[in-house]
């Protein structure tokens, strides 16, 4: 039987391992790799999803969404959407209801692709919903991939430059993470869910959260 806290204090991730992606991380910035790219994602049953939008520091400016990432368990795909726009291919994949996208905050990201492009989103899981039915009260990435596997997510990248001609390793790693993170946190809680073996401990009184992603 495996016990997991309904939630965790901040200070319970300062001395936690760092996560970092092993995987292949490759960056999308022409419509031509968009295109093969989808091709490939297009065999997957299931596959990651975040985006990334460059932070504005000036009362009521506000920029488009940046950066798409899609992963597998091994690959990190990252569409420059601040180069290349939604291609057809791309907004045909986030419609696929037969592919899984599994995300957290999903409408949130719903909204800033639409100022790029309208689309009819399908085939989302939103991680919130899935950890709310086992009691989970967890919302934010982070934190909740840190109960789950006792590991830590950096996010000193989250409020960078995602327009920048070339991505840093620090960002790349950064925007791969987020998107397999959550792959990662689904298919352990649907383990968990088919064989019914986890308790949930409430380490903490249910209150409001409003942690970041």
């Amino acid at each position: 039987m495996i016990e997991l806290p309904n939630k965790i204090d901040k200070s319970d991730l300062v001395d936690k391992p760092r996560v970092m992606f092993d995987g292949i991380i490759e960056e999308i910035d022409t419509e031509e790799k968009a295109q093969k790219v989808i091709e490939l994602l297009a065999k997957e049953s299931m596959v990651g999803f975040d985006t990334e939008t460059r932070p504005s520091f000036t009362k009521g400016v506000k920029h488009k969404i940046a950066l798409l990432q899609l992963s597998t368990d091994s690959m990190g795909y990252l569409f420059r959407l601040n180069k290349i726009g939604i291609p057809d291919c791309v907004a045909e994949f986030l419609s696929n209801p037969d592919i899984i996208k599994v995300g957290i905050s999903v409408k949130d990201d719903f909204h800033s692709l639409s100022s790029r492009r309208e689309f009819k989103p399908a085939g989302f899981i939103e991680l919130q919903d899935i950890c709310a039915g086992m009691g989970i009260e967890e919302k934010g990435l982070q934190k909740l991939y840190c109960l789950l596997f006792n590991e830590r997510i950096s996010k000193n990248q989250q409020l960078s430059n995602w327009e920048i001609d070339s991505l840093t390793e620090s960002q790349r790693q950064y925007a791969a993470i987020d998107a397999w993170a959550c792959l990662k946190i689904y298919r352990y809680l649907s383990e968990l869910k088919s064989t019914g073996q986890y308790r949930i401990i409430r380490k903490y009184a249910e209150e409001s959260n409003s942690e970041e992603r």
